[in-house]
């Protein structure tokens, strides 16, 4: 992978100097294009970033801004999504397809303008229109500012791992296919590390990717789960991790042998160096919660290579002990870990109290080609039992500030419509969603709480919900329905801030924010097949007072549907 590392690279005018900090602003082009590899035995047309496949990662420090030049050279329409960049303002720059903005078409651009404030960590970039994901991602580095550094001991080599799936065909197609038939998508070949599969694949080998090191010398992995529809564990045999960040937010560092990502997550940990000079995997392999859902039970491997290791030594790597697909104990021992560095300020007042129901549905429709669902019926997906459908004709974001009618309404739940045992053995008659474009708007400044409820319908299932223009506290988690009670073991003190929820299968989980970011901002799993049967919903956060407090002018070449 390619990477930009410039932190101190295109400086302002000498009067701008004067009168702020010094910054950078960084220029990219980013060229959408079909690039042809060769993975697991064949040789593959995908859809890519200046082509390469993962792409380019980004490195600047918190306080730069980016300029990123995105052209659309490839046959779908795609956008471009900073994930975790909380875009303070400016919602034009996020990049979900048809709700900031209508994608950018074949032949045509769009530049991506905004500024890193107070964030550093691991984030990642990724394209937000259907599927193209699956090929389209690379890794956003956010270091300290200038004069600034870790608040842990400063590692001697740090390395992105970026997760991934793989697909045999175009994985568009895989898409286009499910939702014809309304089944479930076809599962992936193969889980990659930084795009390749490694070599417990057949005709792999020469494709795996190997990490150099030195003995004792302190290593930091910037892990991130790019896959589509898949939580993955991942592990380093023989070398013990302590997670420092996660989703670009420090931690209080905790020690483990396994770290567990949900689709959109990122964990940054530390290494040493420490064990006898060989040849060591890592390794990653699914984590799956529904039940009776096939899943790719596949693993994928790097080699982590001692430089003093004897030479000419061909010597199979350790590989790992990873934890069995469904061992949620393993998962909830790992999540549970995560704290904030120190005591933070937690919402306690609070304005907007949402309840949301989340997980799968089936629509009832005749047999046929296109209900070939289980008993003759189509997936679906739903939040508080509305499955998301986005607008065509324009972006959510441009039908708000531009005042153009029909295209969405404001009666999104708070609470589900009808309560029922959501864990437990659920009427049929709830299992059918209804479908709409409907979004939920609060002031700026709101103190929110919402409540994330998976449910049984279909399946219980551990799902990654991502909140865009923000990052939140977890004040809670548990399993089984949500009990108002619960609120007395909430941790109020120095619960972790994320982007990105794992809520446990067949459990809940509980976020509090305020709601200081103004826009039309998008939530939804991050399993890309929910999100494509309507696992989703968006805020509107009104503007408040004055320009600080209100979203920027779109900008001039915001592409039109």
């Amino acid at each position: 992978m390619k990477a930009y590392k410039i932190c101190m690279g295109v400086l302002l005018s000498l009067a701008a100097i004067a009168s702020v900090s010094i910054a950078t602003i960084h220029h990219h082009k980013f060229v959408i294009e079909e690039t042809t590899v060769n993975r697991l035995c064949g040789t593959h047309n995908i859809i890519t970033v200046n082509g390469q496949f993962p792409g380019p990662t980004l490195e600047v420090c918190n306080g730069d801004s980016l300029v990123v030049e995105v052209l659309n050279s490839g046959r779908y329409n795609a956008t471009i999504h900073w994930h975790g960049i909380r875009q303070l303002r400016n919602p034009w720059a996020d990049g979900p397809e048809y709700v900031t903005q209508c994608p950018i078409k074949p032949g045509e651009t769009y530049t991506y303008r905004f500024t890193i404030e107070d964030q550093e960590g691991t984030l990642w970039w990724h394209a937000h229109s259907r599927w193209l994901r699956a090929t389209v991602y690379g890794a956003l580095v956010i270091l300290p500012k200038p004069g600034t550094t870790y608040p842990f001991p400063k590692p001697k080599l740090e390395i992105p791992i970026l997760l991934g799936e793989w697909w045999n065909r175009d994985p568009i197609s895989v898409l286009q296919q499910a939702l014809f038939t309304g089944a479930a998508p076809n599962v992936s070949d193969a889980y990659t590390i930084n795009g390749e599969p490694g070599d417990l694949y057949s005709c792999s080998s020469q494709g795996t990717v190997k990490f150099l090191v030195e003995s004792k010398e302190t290593v930091l992995l910037r892990i991130i789960n790019a896959a589509l529809n898949q939580q993955l564990f991942f592990s380093l045999a023989n070398h013990k991790l302590t997670v420092v960040a996660a989703d670009a937010l420090y931690t209080k560092p905790f020690a483990t042998s396994v770290v567990l990502l949900g689709p959109g997550q990122t964990t940054d940990v530390l290494f040493t160096a420490d064990q006898a000079p060989g040849r060591y995997y890592m390794a990653a392999s699914a984590y799956a919660t529904a039940q009776n859902a096939p899943f790719d039970n596949t693993t994928t491997t790097a080699i982590l290579e001692y430089k003093s290791a004897v030479k000419g030594v061909s010597s199979r790597p350790v590989l790992p002990q990873l934890p069995r697909n469904n061992d949620t104990a393993t998962a909830t021992a790992f999540t549970t870990q995560f704290r904030s560095p120190s005591q933070v300020t937690v919402p306690t007042e609070i304005d907007e109290s949402l309840f949301f129901t989340i997980g799968l549905g089936l629509v009832n429709c005749t047999p046929g080609p296109q209900c070939q669902g289980p008993n003759n019926t189509r997936f679906a997906a739903s939040m508080n039992n509305v499955s998301f459908v986005l607008p065509r004709q324009t972006s959510l974001q441009q039908a708000y500030y531009q005042n153009i009618p029909g295209v969405y309404t404001t009666d999104f739940p708070v609470v589900p419509p009808v309560r029922f045992d959501y864990t437990g053995n659920v009427p049929r008659g709830l299992w059918q969603p209804s479908f709409g474009t409907k979004l939920h708007k609060m002031k700026f400044g709101s103190s929110v709480q919402i409540v994330l409820q998976d449910t049984a319908i279909v399946t219980t299932e551990d799902h990654p919900v991502h909140l865009h223009g923000y990052h939140f506290y977890v004040v809670g988690q548990g399993f089984g329905n949500f009990n108002p009670g619960s609120t007395a073991s909430f941790n109020l003190v120095d619960p972790p801030q994320r982007n990105t929820i794992d809520v446990p299968v067949g459990g809940w989980a509980v976020i509090r924010f305020i709601a200081d970011n103004p826009g039309v901002w998008f939530m939804h799993c991050h399993i890309d097949s929910h999100l494509a049967w309507g696992f989703a919903m968006a805020f509107i956060v009104e503007n408040g007072y004055g320009e600080w407090e209100s979203v920027q002018p779109p900008p001039a070449d915001l592409p039109k549907c």
